[in-house]
């Protein structure tokens, strides 16, 4: 490996203005095809084979038609509507402004005009719903839902069917038309607020939280480089790199349903490991130029050096988050190719776009010099670093930083025991916007859980008929007797009197844990009401949906993270040749994933500290993808840091020294990029959509404890204390184990500066037991 990357770093670099012209042709190729050919991304977040499948199967066979209300690209619309302060909506000014308002929205061309709307005052006033002490369970019946509970005659609402059967084509028209269709009620003083799927417009980023990632990698480059014109080489790897796989993202496009949080997890991934990678690479040029006899020569050998250790890691981030199609989950799935992607373009431009560069600006690169800044290579042996000091503190006391260490990470993952996950829903859009004023209009008059109602589908067709009133108001009550159950309708049943639909209202709303319970109870009762009565029931709707889902996220973690570990852990040992390594590697990471996990859950969750106003269930997709990200992020930090410890130990030093010259070499260049991925990530914490907010701050935060506490100090404090057995490996496995040579030796020995004995301390000579 070492070696082809040398011979194409220098080849690279000597015919830079042929590799350059290519790599320009390609991205407007990729550029023009893109944009040409996308179309509207989705954000279908259903899967397949959920409980709540069996509740459509019973709608589909008694009610057909219904069931397509509970799609997730269903195109859905609800007008929410409060009266003035003081007064009712049953005022005749009111009363009339409401039934206007619904001959709007009649007449609008996307309103499927064969379902006429219901009035939701008039409707109420037949029942004789709007009093005080009025039966909510008989006044709720399906598809009503118009009692206002808290604050009588306050707030209505009535729901709407549109001839677009797919939200992802709604147009910016189209949600213009439904909103403008209340303004006269909006002027006659009425409250008139939307929710649902036709409300909810997909926001593009933008581009702002990029901006800024951009903006400190290259301060920190500069630091970290002393020059202008050397932090500016990432910059355009990034932009090659991240463009290119945006491109073939829109592509993709055109023959495939890709959801739109794709590009966001592609963008952030993308601009953090190009980044990363250029800046590993041209440090380590920095420091070639300074020894070898020439650029080109500096070139082969920074790409052959450091360009492996960027593939490898390249490998274990697309490794990680190609193998979230395990999970079996469409949306992740589509989320970790993206990605992968642009993992990928990541590791091309460094390896392959990059020596070009260097080529193009030869020693030019690191002129002028900044003053103050980057006086001393970090490189040079002779030059006592920060990094050094720390290195030497870790080694006096590898017991006390091990065990620091460990109590930090443990203090902050114990908040991750109340994590509770959900989906983003109304309840996490911006306050601003139509679709939660709605939401918060919804629950002040009819509380949380009518944000979320149970749709519970009955199939009777085995209950003889004599018998299935009695069976319809067992099952009632049993629903009905849950804490956690505000109340059920009476059934609707279907026209041959073998199906019925009951409506059971939680008392919190879809992503309270209490509410997801409470869906796990009323299923479980089935089996003693199917023995007693014979009649099948399902539960659909929202809160369903949500809890079935974050069921089957959170069981397929243990496996997505026993593959991916156990594929990750095979290439580290081909790596680092040993066994150890890989495995305090692993152990690691899942400390510090504890405590991310910890972190977020008391910031987005518990809400602690005030720097989130609206505090909110964990995104359910959230943990399998953080674990994903983060530990092929971790992986990069390890094998960039290791990679030079080995190299150090491979050539001669003592376990201990090879920590500390390792350490001397890798730390400023590593806590550099670490702070680079930290600013990209955490620049997403000032995105409004609350998904992108939890997920920027949650990697932001994993890179700062991986990188920092575990890679820093927990990986070499261990390191230290097992001395020469870090490096064991078993020698039946050590005959197997290909020798990719990560560290360079066949190198340099084709470059003829490395001594006899390096070859054979890889393997033989440098055993524990020796």
């Amino acid at each position: 490996m070492s070696v082809w990357l040398y011979r194409w770093g220098k080849f690279a670099f000597r015919r830079k203005w042929l590799v350059l012209p290519i790599w320009f042709a390609l991205f407007l190729i990729l550029g023009a095809l893109g944009n040409g050919l996308k179309e509207p991304m989705s954000d279908d977040f259903s899967l397949p084979n959920l409980p709540s499948e069996r509740a459509t199967e019973i709608l589909d066979k008694h009610f057909p038609g219904m069931s397509e209300a509970f799609q997730f690209d269903a195109v859905t619309g609800t007008y929410v509507i409060g009266a003035p302060a003081g007064q009712k909506l049953t005022d005749p000014a009111n009363q009339a402004a409401i039934k206007e308002l619904i001959g709007k929205v009649e007449a609008l061309p996307i309103v499927d005009r064969a379902k006429p709307l219901v009035d939701p005052i008039d409707a109420t006033q037949q029942l004789g719903c709007l009093v005080p002490d009025a039966d909510p369970s008989k006044c709720s019946g399906a598809p009503l839902n118009v009692l206002n509970k808290t604050s009588p005659e306050t707030v209505a609402f009535f729901s709407v069917p549109f001839t677009i059967t797919d939200f992802t084509k709604v147009t910016a028209e189209d949600r213009d038309l439904a909103y403008r269709a209340a303004d006269a009620a909006r002027a006659a003083g009425l409250t008139v607020e939307m929710s649902g799927s036709i409300a909810i417009e997909q926001e593009m980023p933008s581009g702002k939280s990029e901006m800024i990632g951009m903006g400190v990698a290259f301060i920190v480059m500069i630091i970290a480089f002393g020059a202008i014109v050397a932090a500016f080489v990432p910059i355009i790897t990034a932009i090659v790199g991240l463009g290119a796989a945006t491109s073939l993202i829109f592509l993709g496009t055109s023959v495939l349903s890709v959801p739109s949080f794709t590009t966001f997890l592609a963008t952030m991934i993308g601009i953090a490991l190009s980044i990363d990678y250029a800046l590993f690479i041209v440090s380590r040029y920095k420091h070639e130029l300074a020894v070898q006899d020439s650029p080109e020569e500096a070139a082969g050998t920074a790409l052959g050096t450091a360009g492996s250790a960027v593939v490898f890691a390249g490998l274990t981030v697309i490794i990680a988050l190609v193998g979230l199609g395990i999970v079996g989950v469409r949306f992740l799935t589509f989320m970790g190719l993206g990605g992968a992607i642009a993992a990928a373009f990541a590791v091309l431009t460094a390896i392959t776009l990059m020596p070009a560069l260097l080529g193009a600006f030869g020693r030019f690169l690191f002129k002028p010099k900044l003053p103050l800044v980057a006086r001393a290579d970090p490189e040079d042996d002779s030059v006592v670093t920060n990094g050094t000091r720390f290195a030497r503190l870790i080694a006096r006391a590898p017991w006390v930083t091990l065990v620091l260490s460990i109590v930090v990470l443990g203090l902050l993952a114990a908040p991750a025991a109340g994590l509770n996950l959900g989906l983003p829903g109304e309840d996490s859009m911006p306050k601003t916007t139509t679709v939660r004023k709605a939401y918060d209009l919804r629950t002040a008059g009819f509380g949380a859980g009518s944000n979320g109602i149970l749709q519970v589908a009955v199939d009777l067709t085995d209950v003889p008929a004599e018998r299935r009133s009695d069976a319809l108001t067992a099952l009632r009550e049993r629903l009905g007797s849950y804490n956690d159950m505000d109340y059920v309708t009476e059934p609707t049943m279907s026209e041959d009197g073998s199906g019925a639909l009951l409506e059971g209202v939680p008392q919190d709303g879809p992503n309270a844990k209490a509410t997801k319970d409470l869906v796990a109870e009323a299923r479980d009762a089935e089996a003693q009401l199917k023995s007693e009565y014979g009649m099948q029931y399902g539960i659909t709707g929202t809160t369903a949906i949500y809890a079935d889902i974050d069921h089957v996220l959170l069981s397929k973690i243990v496996p997505y993270l026993a593959i991916v570990a156990g594929a990750a852990f095979i290439l580290l040992i081909l790596v680092f040749r040993s066994i150890l390594v890989p495995l305090t590697a692993a152990l690691g990471f899942l400390l510090s994933m504890a405590a991310t996990f910890g972190a977020t859950v008391l910031i987005f969750q518990d809400g602690k500290f005030g720097l989130i106003k609206d505090p909110h269930a964990i995104v359910s997709f959230l943990p399998i993808m953080l674990i994903g990200l983060v530990f092929g992020l971790a992986m990069d930090y390890q094998v960039f840091l290791m990679t030079r410890m080995r190299e150090e130990y491979v050539h001669g030093k003592s376990p201990t020294d090879a920590v500390i010259n390792g350490y001397h070499h890798g730390a400023r260049v590593v806590t550099a990029a670490a702070i680079i991925m930290i600013s990209v990530f955490g620049s997403f914490l000032l995105e409004s959509d609350v998904t992108a907010k939890s997920m920027g701050f949650a990697l932001a935060v994993g890179v700062l404890l991986d990188a920092f506490l575990v890679r820093m100090v927990l990986i070499p404090s261990l390191l230290v204390l097992l001395g020469k057995w870090a490096w064991w490996m078993p020698k039946w496995l050590d005959r197997i184990v290909p020798d990719i040579d990560v560290e360079g030796a066949k190198l340099r020995a084709l470059q003829g500066k490395s001594p006899a004995t390096d070859s054979v301390a890889v393997h033989g000579t440098s055993r524990p037991w020796d």
